[in-house]
Parts: structure tokens; sequence; C-alpha cells
């Protein structure tokens, strides 16, 4: 498939998805698994068309009234503790991770950014560029 084929079926799965300028986390690796292409290309695509990412699956940004859903979790399991920490690039842990740990844990990903937010690591980057 051509590069300019593949952006063409890109943008149509987008504007075919998106909602008033916006298109929520979920839906775009929606798009990404159908497509098979990397997160950080559909990221940039929706730059280039101007389309705000909303409702991150980790609950970090795109939410209203509040933007940022997580919430520190009341605590962290050893295991919980141990996988994000040897994942740990510069004190962060990166977004891909994080689903990584929630799948190999067989946890929500709001579960791994809860853990996050309480024991004060930053989640970044996004897989899509969002941040």
């Amino acid at each position: 498939m051509s590069v300019h084929k593949q952006n063409e079926q890109l943008v149509e799965a987008i504007q075919g998805k998106a909602i008033a300028e916006t298109i929520s986390c979920a839906a775009v690796f929606t798009i990404v698994d159908e497509l098979k292409i990397e997160p950080i290309e559909a990221g940039r695509t929706l730059d280039l068309m101007d389309i705000a990412i909303i409702k991150c699956q980790l609950g970090l940004f795109g939410f209203s009234p509040e933007k940022k859903i997580v919430k520190a979790a009341g605590s962290v399991s050893e295991e919980m503790n141990r996988e994000i920490s040897a994942r740990l690039k510069d004190g962060r842990l990166s977004c891909a991770d994080a689903w990584e740990i929630a799948k190999k844990l067989k946890a929500p990903k709001m579960d791994v950014s809860a853990a996050c937010e309480k024991l004060g690591i930053k989640i970044k980057p996004c897989q899509l560029g969002a941040f």
C-alpha cells in the first residue's frame, strides 16, 4: 500500500469517528489496529487535521470538566510497583509501557496510571504524541 493511499485511508477513518473536531483515544487505537499503523502516525495526522484527542485510556487528559480523571491509588501492589519500576526511563513510564503492564498483570489501564499517581511517577510519552 502506498503512503499516499494509507494516509488517505487514515484521514477517512478519522473523519468517520471524529465528533465535533474531537476523537477518543480508544477510537484512534481502533483505527491504528484496523490500518496496522503506528500510533504516532495517527497522532501526527490528528494534529494536521486539528482534531483533539479526548478520553485518554489512562485517564490523564481529555475529560470534561476536570480534564484528568485518574486518582492516586490507595496502595500499590508489590507486583505493580516492580513492573513500573523496571520500565522507568528518566524517572518516567511511557504510555506504551503502562499498557504493557496492564496487559501483563491483567489489570485495567487506569489501575496502572493510578499506581503511578500514588508513586509520583509521570507517564510520558504518549503513544499518539499528545504529551
